[in-house]
């Protein structure tokens, strides 16, 4: 069994998707249900985790709706104003919408590299935490120390990293990330998703030899049972075939138990998540 942890849906149109550039132009279209239904249908996944793309409550509603017509997918993380004093209202709202699971918010693209450390957004993470939601991690590298610090400021709640913090692996570099991967995973209530990792790579010459390094130094710091298994699609695309993704990802992964593989593909979600396992 395999679940995705990580996907995007879209209705696409320029001005709601303007970070899709021109050289981006396979994702310049719509995304739905469907399309992923069909890209996963001889790869073995039968669940997925549906991630924001946009940061807008009207997309987290639509994935939710989406989520709660499909049974494929099992749940959503979702954006909500983290940052406004009224954001208890918004979760309030959709507290009886049992498929929201967590939220995100897109640091890496905030000018500010001590975002999480505002004391606005925290009070806003507290508020998601306190009501059973997980936070995932959205950065590149540079923010993880970052990172740690925001994660210590809520020692009870659950994080997610996403895409192993996008290292720079297009241009080779291993270092500071890896020490500090290993310096954030020293905190229990963080999991990471092996995810968007190709295109942190060259698009068009990565290997799998050439990303092995980076997958095995997010398996040392995180061990086998916080790691999980997410595509990242369709931004995959501009690197890899979700089918072609997948077998790098399973040949990997072979190193692994067949516990520890179960985990990885699927149980480790479900805890970060509070999925209901199946």
């Amino acid at each position: 069994m395999i679940l995705d942890a990580h996907h995007h849906l879209w209705q696409y149109s320029r001005e709601e998707y303007g970070w899709i550039s021109a050289e981006m132009h396979v994702l310049a279209r719509d995304f739905g249900p469907g399309d992923l239904r069909a890209t996963v249908a001889k790869c073995g996944v039968t669940g997925s985790i549906a991630v924001q793309a946009r940061q807008t409550i009207a997309e987290t509603e639509g994935l939710l709706d989406v989520a709660e017509a499909d049974d494929f997918v099992r749940g959503v993380v979702g954006w909500a104003p983290l940052v406004e004093p009224g954001i208890g209202e918004v979760l309030d709202r959709w507290s009886n919408r049992g498929k929201l699971r967590g939220l995100r918010h897109v640091v890496q693209d905030e000018p500010d590299d001590a975002f999480l450390l505002r004391d606005d957004f925290n009070r806003g993470v507290a508020e998601s935490l306190r009501r059973g939601l997980t936070y995932d991690i959205l950065i590149f590298a540079r923010h993880l120390p970052t990172a740690a610090e925001f994660v210590d400021r809520h020692p009870s709640g659950r994080f997610v990293l996403d895409h192993i913090a996008k290292p720079r692996i297009a241009a080779g570099e291993i270092e500071p990330w890896r020490s500090q991967l290993a310096e954030l995973a020293r905190r229990p209530n963080v999991a990471c998703k092996i995810s968007g990792v190709v295109t942190e790579a060259d698009w068009s010459t990565w290997t799998a030899d050439s990303i092995r390094p980076y997958l095995h130094a997010a398996l040392e710091a995180f061990g086998p049972s916080r790691l999980m298994y997410g595509s990242d699609w369709p931004v995959c695309l501009l690197a890899a075939e979700y089918e072609r993704w997948i077998e790098v990802v399973t040949d990997w992964a072979s190193q692994l138990s067949p516990s520890e593989q179960a985990s990885f593909f699927h149980g480790a979600a479900e805890t970060a998540y509070q999925l209901e396992a199946r």
